[in-house]
C-alpha cells in the first residue's frame, strides 16, 4: 500500500487509534494537546455509527509519536510508542506521520486485557469488521484556523490512496471527506465485469473525494450477504456518509447513483 508522505510541522504530536478490525483514525497536532484520545473515540463513533464512543480501545489500540527540540543539543528528537496489538502497523504509522523507517517501541501491556476487550465484541461488532478506513481527524478549531497546522484535513481508505479526478456531476457535503461503498455481485462473469467497469468509471468522473469500493461475491460470502440483507445482485450500498442507502439492480442509471451518494445527514 502506498501512502504519500505528508508535509508535517517540524515539532508535533501524533496520535493514532486503531480498531481490532484494522481501521485507523489519527491526528497530527503541532500544539501537542492532550485530549486527542477522547476526540478520536468520538469521531470513530460517528464514522461507524456506534452507540457510544469506544473509549475501551485506548489502552490496547493506540500509538503515539512525539517530535520535539532537545534543549541540550538543539537537535530534533522523535519518540514513538505503540501498544503490542498495533505494532504490526508500523509501516502504515510511519507513512501517515512521515517518520521514515522509525522503529516504534511497545507500550506497557498492563492496561490491555484481551479477555476484557472481547466482552465488547457483541455490543460493537463494527469495530471487529474492516471498513478499509484510514482517516485523518482535524478538530473544528484546527479546521477554522489554517495557521494551526500545515497538514490539511484528510480522509482516505486504504484501498484507494489517490485523490480522484475533478468533480463533474456530484459535490458531496462539506463534512464528507470520503465514501465507503459495498458492491454485492454473484460470481465472476461478463455481467459482473461490465457492472464494475461502469461503476468505477462513474465514480472516478463524478467524485472529488476519495472512496473505497469493496466488492463482495455473495456466492463466496453468503454470511456477509445475509448480514447486509442482500436480496438480489448487483446491489450497491453506501456505508458512509450516513445514512446507509442502497441501489438494487443494474447500475446503469446515473441519476440514481448521484442521489445515493448525495443524500446524507449530519
Amino acid at each position: 500500500m502506498k501512502v504519500d508522505r505528508p508535509i508535517l510541522p517540524e515539532f508535533f504530536k501524533g496520535i493514532a487509534l486503531f480498531t481490532p478490525g484494522g481501521d485507523l483514525i489519527y491526528c497530527i497536532d503541532p500544539h501537542k494537546q492532550t485530549r486527542w484520545h477522547l476526540q478520536l473515540c468520538v469521531a470513530l463513533q460517528e464514522l461507524l455509527g456506534l452507540s457510544e464512543p469506544p473509549h475501551f480501545l485506548i489502552p490496547c489500540y493506540t500509538a503515539t509519536v512525539d517530535s520535539w527540540l532537545d534543549p541540550g543539543d538543539r537537535q530534533v528528537r522523535v519518540a514513538a510508542e505503540a501498544y503490542p496489538p498495533v505494532l504490526r502497523h508500523q509501516t502504515l504509522l510511519n507513512a501517515i506521520f512521515g517518520t521514515g523507517d522509525l522503529v516504534w517501541h511497545p507500550q506497557s501491556e498492563e492496561m490491555c486485557e484481551p479477555m476484557a476487550m472481547a466482552t465488547y465484541h457483541q455490543q460493537f461488532p463494527e469495530l471487529w469488521e474492516n471498513h478499509d478506513l484510514v482517516v485523518q481527524y482535524a478538530s473544528p478549531e484546527a479546521r477554522s484556523d489554517s495557521s494551526s497546522s500545515t497538514v490539511p484535513p484528510l480522509a482516505f481508505p486504504q484501498s484507494q490512496q489517490t485523490r480522484l479526478p475533478k468533480p463533474t456531476a456530484l459535490t458531496p457535503p462539506p463534512h464528507t471527506q470520503g465514501y465507503v461503498l459495498r458492491l454485492f455481485v454473484s460470481g465472476s462473469n461478463p455481467s459482473t465485469e461490465r457492472t464494475l467497469e461502469t461503476l468505477h468509471q462513474f465514480l472516478e468522473q463524478c467524485l472529488d473525494r476519495p472512496y473505497t469500493l469493496k466488492v463482495i461475491d455473495v456466492l463466496k460470502h453468503p454470511d456477509q450477504a445475509e448480514a447486509d440483507q442482500i436480496s438480489a445482485t448487483p446491489t450497491l450500498i453506501k456505508i458512509w456518509p450516513k445514512p446507509v442507502r442502497r441501489i438494487v439492480g443494474e447500475l446503469n442509471d446515473d441519476e440514481k447513483i448521484v442521489r445515493l451518494l448525495s443524500y446524507s445527514e449530519f
